[in-house]
């Protein structure tokens, strides 16, 4: 058996000058992401607060943390995350 991650519910805080186009793209890009919804929920002077929903197969959360990281936004929580079992393959 192997436990994969199919959806994940990220808080994040990101600069403004960040759009959210270039975010979302840069998310769906990571292994196993099929599907990236963000919303932005709080605007300050200088910052966004967003809600990312990340659907997917496989979902390598590693990268899609390296992946918001290296846009200069930072996850301030996980909210939700739904996960699966699959057999491997022998």
């Amino acid at each position: 058996m192997s436990i994969s991650i199919r959806k994940v519910l990220i808080d994040a805080l990101k600069p403004r000058e960040v759009p959210i186009t270039e975010l979302s793209k840069a998310i769906c890009a990571a292994k196993g992401v099929k599907e990236v919804d963000v919303i932005v929920t709080e605007v300050d002077a200088k910052t966004e607060t967003v809600k990312i929903t990340i659907v997917g197969t496989n979902i390598d959360f590693d990268e899609v943390v390296r992946i918001i990281s290296q846009n200069s936004a930072a996850i301030r929580s996980i909210d939700q995350v739904t996960v699966y079992k699959t057999k491997r393959a022998v």
